[in-house]
């Protein structure tokens, strides 16, 4: 719980430094002006689930010895909080949990998680990202601020263990190396529907989208913790499949309109 607030904490240091540095917030569209661009409302909304979905089935197909049907790690963490009787006491078992947690995770948790994710997002997508783009170009851009992005996390997954604990496989070294693969991924996605509304609160609410969906850290058995770096969640090798593929479509589509406009 404390780790989590830290956390939290950190996501706000990107506004306090744009504080700090006077940089104005000017042009990053705090006030929307979505009429058209509903859709990408929902695409930053249920985009992150969907893929999501898709990688952790492809990670269970790959290793389906590592699927817990008996969700023994949500129960564990459940029965630490004392929480498994009160749920039971009133007649939810431990899948019903889940359901409800998912449901909350696709609707009223991304909006909630969209205020702290738009401390970061002011910092990242509202002013590194515009700079980076300006310098090298949209795609190297997005690729470079992914990978700086990634390297904000390093001392939180070295020192603390922070999405893959301390014990998976390649560690210390390949935790950082596929997380940093990952934030180029979602960093790709995140200011993707930056660009196609103009406002900030819509990579806020896709940040808080993915943030919420944690469904399948419950969903692997616990002598599989150690080959979290794989999957099943988007930030495994597996599990960022479905991401890197729609990151790379939208950047192959870029280059596209960059060639079209330099004809």
């Amino acid at each position: 719980m404390v780790f989590r607030a830290v956390l939290v904490v950190c996501m706000f240091m990107l506004l306090l430094c744009v504080l700090i540095a006077r940089i104005p917030f000017k042009g990053m569209g705090f006030i929307p002006h979505l009429k058209g661009k509903i859709r990408y409302i929902f695409f930053a909304l249920w985009m992150p689930a969907l893929l999501s979905i898709i990688g952790g089935v492809l990670f269970f197909a790959i290793f389906p010895d590592a699927y817990d049907g008996e969700l023994t790690t949500l129960r564990s963490i459940m029965e630490e909080a004392s929480a498994l009787e009160q749920l039971e006491a009133q007649g939810i078992s431990i899948r019903l949990y889940l359901i409800i947690s998912t449901i909350q995770a696709v609707t009223i948790a991304p909006f909630l998680n969209m205020f702290a994710a738009l401390g970061e997002e002011i910092g990242w997508r509202g002013v590194m990202y515009p700079y980076l783009k300006k310098k090298l170009g949209i795609t190297k851009g997005r690729i470079a601020g992914g990978l700086i992005w990634g390297c904000w996390h390093w001392p939180a997954i070295i020192l603390a263990g922070y999405e893959y604990g301390k014990e998976y496989l390649g560690a210390p070294v390949l935790g950082p190396i596929v997380f940093c693969i990952s934030t180029v991924m979602m960093g790709i996605l995140l200011d993707y529907v930056y660009e196609k509304t103009g406002t900030i609160w819509m990579p806020a609410l896709m940040h808080g989208a993915i943030n919420a969906f944690t469904i399948f850290a419950y969903m692997s058995k616990p002598e599989y913790t150690d080959k979290a770096i794989l999957g099943p969640a988007f930030i495994g090798v597996t599990g960022m499949i479905p991401m890197t593929v729609a990151a790379c479509i939208i950047c192959i589509r870029q280059a596209r309109i960059e060639t079209i406009e330099n004809k």
